[in-house]
C-alpha cells in the first residue's frame, strides 16, 4: 500500500479529461466573442457578419452546448474517487459558461425591452442638422442610417418591434423617456429625460465647457465652429468599432447659455439606449462645467 496521502487532487482518467475539455470549450467560447467583435472593429468583416451571425447567430447555440458539457463533466466527477479536481474544473466551465450566457441572455432582453432608436436629441423642435463634412464621412464609412430632421422608424423594425414602424422617431422617443415625479421608478421607462441644457454663462463659455467636454472623452472631431456655436464629434466603440456621432449646438438664451445635443448610430435599428445615455452624460457634465465656472 502506497503512503503517499490521498489529496483527491489526483488524476481522475476519462473524467478529469472531460471536466478540461469543458473548460477549455467555456473559455474558447469567450475567445470567440472577442474574436468576433474586434475582427468587426479590424474590419475583417462586416458588422453584420460580426454581431448578427458569429455573436447572436452561432454564439448561443455554441454556450448551450458548452453548460451541457461543463454539467456533464460534473455529473462524471461526482460519480467516483478522486472529485475534487474534476468537479471544480467542471464547475470553473459551468461558471464561465453560464456568465457567458447570462451576458447574451441580458442583451437579449435589452433588445425587447428598449424601442428601436438610434437618433436622440434634446429637441426635436429645432433638430440638429449635419454639416456636409459629416455627411461626406459617415457616407465614406458606409453609413446606413441618414440624419434626417423628422425620421420614422424603419419598417425593418416590425420583425422584432411589431407596430413601431412608420411612428415617428420624436414622438416614440418622448414616450420611451422616464419623467422624475411622473413615474415611480426609472425602470418603468428605458429612456432618461433630456431637454435642452439652460445655464448660467455666454456662449462663448457654453462653446468652450463643450469643446473642452468633447476632447477630455477622446471623441475625434469633425467639425469645430465657435463663431456658429457647433462641435460634430465621433466615438468609436471598443466592441466591434461602431461609430455614433454627436452634433452639439450651442446659442444664447436669457438665462445664459442653451446647449442642444444629438447624438445617432451610422449603423443599426436599435443602439440600446447608448446615445441616450451618452446625451444624458455629456448634458450632465456641461451643467457642472458651467454652473463650476459661475461659481469661481
Amino acid at each position: 500500500m502506497s503512503d503517499t496521502p490521498y489529496t483527491g487532487n489526483e488524476p481522475a482518467g476519462w473524467r478529469g479529461k472531460l471536466a478540461g475539455a469543458a473548460l477549455l470549450a467555456a473559455i474558447g467560447a469567450v475567445v470567440w466573442f472577442g474574436v468576433a467583435a474586434l475582427g468587426t472593429r479590424a474590419g475583417l468583416w462586416s458588422w453584420q457578419t460580426g454581431l448578427e451571425t458569429l455573436t447572436l447567430q452561432f454564439g448561443p447555440p455554441m454556450v448551450w452546448a458548452v453548460i451541457g458539457l461543463s454539467l456533464a463533466a460534473g455529473i462524471a466527477a461526482l460519480a467516483k474517487a478522486p472529485r475534487k479536481r474534476p468537479f471544480m474544473m467542471a464547475m470553473a466551465a459551468l461558471l464561465v459558461s453560464g456568465l457567458t450566457m447570462g451576458r447574451l441572455a441580458a442583451h437579449e432582453g435589452q433588445m425587447d425591452r428598449l424601442p428601436p432608436l438610434h437618433d436622440i436629441q434634446t429637441d426635436w423642435a429645432d433638430p440638429i442638422a449635419p454639416s456636409d463634412a459629416l455627411v461626406t464621412e459617415r457616407e465614406a464609412t458606409g453609413a446606413q442610417n441618414a440624419i434626417e430632421d423628422d425620421p420614422l422608424i424603419s419598417a425593418e423594425a416590425d420583425a422584432r418591434w411589431p407596430g413601431l414602424s412608420g411612428r415617428r422617431v420624436a414622438e416614440v422617443q418622448e414616450e420611451a423617456e422616464f419623467v422624475p415625479g411622473e413615474q415611480k421608478s426609472p425602470r418603468a421607462t428605458p429612456y432618461p429625460k433630456l431637454a435642452p441644457l439652460i445655464a448660467p454663462g455666454t456662449p462663448e463659455e457654453g462653446y468652450a465647457a463643450a469643446l473642452a467636454a468633447v476632447e477630455a472623452r477622446g471623441w475625434t472631431i469633425v467639425l469645430a465652429e465657435p463663431e456658429a456655436g457647433r462641435i460634430e464629434a465621433t466615438e468609436t466603440s471598443f466592441w466591434y468599432g461602431f461609430k455614433d456621432d454627436i452634433l452639439i449646438r450651442v446659442l444664447p438664451d436669457d438665462a445664459g447659455v442653451r446647449i442642444d445635443v444629438r447624438s445617432v448610430s451610422r449603423v443599426g435599428l436599435s443602439d440600446l439606449g447608448v446615445n441616450a445615455k451618452r446625451v444624458r452624460n455629456l448634458l450632465d457634465e456641461l451643467e457642472v462645467r458651467l454652473n463650476k465656472g459661475q461659481a469661481g
